[in-house]
């Protein structure tokens, strides 16, 4: 009998277990099951799947190091209509977990961006981003995108015609007097030199160069100065270039047959233009292609002006804390980039944004790559920056070139803001006799807007 009972207790112990392992399994699979997220997400930075560009091939260093989480890309959101197939999805309920921001306001404007501020004020590495580039993507005290990628806008110099000319080339923190001259002296369209590619981007830096409580386009804190003397007199600095014949896009047919390449980028690449506008994105590119010496010098007065991409997270994503350590990782996250630098080394792909993290191993181990003397001073000087305002203020392109103004310029009988003030540089029109008009309307268009997002 002890026998019999010893063997059914066995028995029933051996059960026990097997039925205790069996629910710790499921209950370790339904875990796991839990945690494995796909998130869906769009960019226009990815190119396609045969590229293999940089952007991909950090989605599958982030899948690696992160083997939870899956990015699933959502090809349904297009380049060709960014914002349309985004509003496409937000009413069928098929929004991407995250996804890249053309512009922030009307994204605010249109109820699709998750507030981030808990998951931001949890995060150290968030303080690392410059303070005025977190500022650029905070409203009402909120924080609702994250920046993605980060440029410098600015001149850069051809120091061989300077040096050829027996002149001072313009440095990184020129003063505006230095800038124009510069642009002057170094112009000899008989030689095939001329000082500057074109200065339309003259009155949106202008202002702020000459006073600190300016922002870019004069904006600061919702309020346009496009009635004051900083804008005035940028407007008069942009057509007094054009009209002398110290801008390259302004001259003559015959003159510009002169020059060798056929538009400015060319002209600008075979040594013909002596200060040209653009952005940091082309650092790499020049250092492979340019043949002369060269340097970024930014805008006169010294103020970095910063251009961001924004990314943000949908507020019908089931997983914002997935979504954030993926956006994270692919921007300004210290993990994230040095990986994004190690990659693009071993693969030979160009990098396509500057650190977003002021952390000194960042920006050394960056600098070690792409050394432009220019661009780290700027770099160290972004406290001071100067956010291009595109994608952060409400209104901003009508304000700035969509409104149509009711004026006529040339064959347009209602020339929009933008064409308003090309005519202005052309020397069409003078500013000083529409600039009330263009400072009203620019506040409007901005009120317009920042109530559409209240």
């Amino acid at each position: 009998m002890k026998k019999i009972l010893t063997s059914l207790l066995v028995l029933v112990l051996a059960v026990s277990l097997v039925a205790c392992s069996s629910k710790d399994k499921a209950n370790g699979d339904a875990k796991n099951n839990k945690n494995n997220v796909t998130l869906k997400y769009a960019n226009w930075n990815l190119g396609t799947e045969e590229d293999n560009n940089l952007e991909r091939m950090m989605i599958k260093e982030f899948e690696k190091s992160h083997p939870n989480i899956k990015i699933e890309i959502n090809e349904s959101i297009t380049t060709t209509d960014w914002n349309g197939t985004l509003s496409a999805a937000a009413s069928a309920g098929t929004m991407p977990d995250l996804f890249m921001i053309a512009q922030i306001p009307p994204a605010l404007a249109n109820e699709w961006l998750m507030d981030l501020t808990d998951l931001t004020s949890k995060d150290k590495e968030f303080n690392n981003v410059p303070e005025v580039v977190r500022q650029s993507a905070t409203f009402n005290d909120k924080v609702y995108a994250l920046p993605f990628a980060q440029h410098f806008l600015g001149y850069y110099v051809n120091k061989d015609l300077f040096n050829d000319a027996n002149l001072d080339y313009p440095e990184y923190g020129m003063d505006v007097d230095t800038f124009t001259s510069a642009v002057k002296d170094v112009t000899n369209v008989s030689n095939s030199v001329v000082g500057i590619n074109n200065p339309s981007a003259i009155p949106d830096w202008y202002p702020a160069a000459t006073n600190d409580k300016l922002g870019w386009f004069t904006y600061n804190d919702g309020k346009y100065e496009l009635d004051g003397k900083e804008f005035i007199n940028g407007i008069k600095t942009a057509q007094g270039m054009n009209s002398n014949g110290y801008a390259y896009e302004q001259l003559s047919e015959d003159q510009k047959a002169k020059f060798k390449g056929e538009d400015p980028e060319q002209v600008w690449q075979q040594g013909g233009i002596g200060l040209k506008w653009d952005g940091t994105w082309l650092t790499g590119e020049y250092m492979d292609k340019l043949d002369f010496e060269w340097d970024f010098v930014g805008v006169p007065g010294g103020r970095t002006v910063v251009v961001n991409d924004f990314v943000g997270i949908s507020k019908s994503s089931k997983h914002p804390e997935e979504a954030y350590e993926f956006a994270k990782y692919m921007s300004y996250g210290k993990e994230g980039f040095m990986k994004r630098l190690e990659v693009a080394d071993k693969e030979g792909k160009g990098l396509n944004t500057l650190p977003i993290n002021t952390d000194e191993d960042v920006l050394q181990s960056y600098f070690d790559m792409l050394e432009v003397p220019g661009v780290r001073l700027a770099y160290e000087n972004i406290d001071n920056g100067l956010v291009e305002t595109v994608k952060t203020v409400p209104g901003f392109a009508a304000s700035r070139w969509e409104s149509p103004t009711g004026v006529a310029v040339g064959d347009k009988s209602n020339a929009t803001m933008g064409e308003l003030i090309d005519g202005f540089m052309r020397g069409d029109l003078k500013v000083e006799d529409y600039a009330d008009q263009l400072d009203q309307l620019a506040e409007q268009k901005y009120e317009e807007a920042k109530k559409a997002i209240e």
